[in-house]
């Protein structure tokens, strides 16, 4: 079995910089690009999240390629397909994986992603300090959202997404979010 560190992880990421990685488990596993449709979601979420974060300076909202280190034995290093973490946290930007975790991260499904992972990975982020995961499937128009010792809430088109206890007064319908037709 792998043993591979975050030293290996940022070797291969600048041997291969057109790769995302994420390292779980001691194992690299290469990110495959997902579909238009899920991307396009996760941009609208990240439109939508950023418009409301940004003028209040709430803090940072970043996309698919910003690495997290998890607090954990194994170092692992994993990225969210959307992530909101407070200012009061991280006043600073970084360029390298930032040392924390997140306070709110969206995964949105793609055509080739298990939701078991997703879920796994989701709870992943909450055991290390996120308040809340949400995972969003443009298939079933759905989002699944997570606390830590809750159960999952399973909004649909006509609900409306609130955190209010990290963004008060923020509301994302869900409806918003999919990709639009022509």
């Amino acid at each position: 079995m792998p043993n591979l560190t975050i030293k290996d992880l940022e070797k291969l990421t600048s041997e291969h910089p057109d790769h995302q990685m994420e390292l779980v488990g001691g194992e690299i596993i290469v990110m495959s690009p997902s579909g238009l449709e899920s991307d396009e979601v996760a941009a609208m979420i990240i439109n939508l999240l950023l418009n409301w974060v940004r003028p209040r300076k709430l803090g940072r909202v970043t996309a698919s390629s910003a690495g997290f280190r998890l607090p954990n034995a194994d170092g692992d290093v994993r990225a969210p397909d959307a992530a909101f973490i407070r200012g009061d946290r991280l006043p600073q930007t970084t360029e390298n994986y930032a040392d924390i975790v997140p306070d709110l991260i969206f995964e949105v499904k793609s055509k080739t992603d298990s939701v078991t992972k997703l879920q796994e990975k989701i709870q992943q982020f909450l055991t290390y300090g996120t308040t809340v995961g949400v995972l969003v499937d443009p298939r079933s128009r759905t989002m699944e959202v997570y606390r830590l010792n809750t159960e999952k809430i399973v909004l649909r088109d006509g609900d409306v997404l609130q955190v209010p206890e990290l963004l008060p007064g923020w509301e994302l319908p869900v409806a918003e979010v999919w990709a639009p037709e022509f």
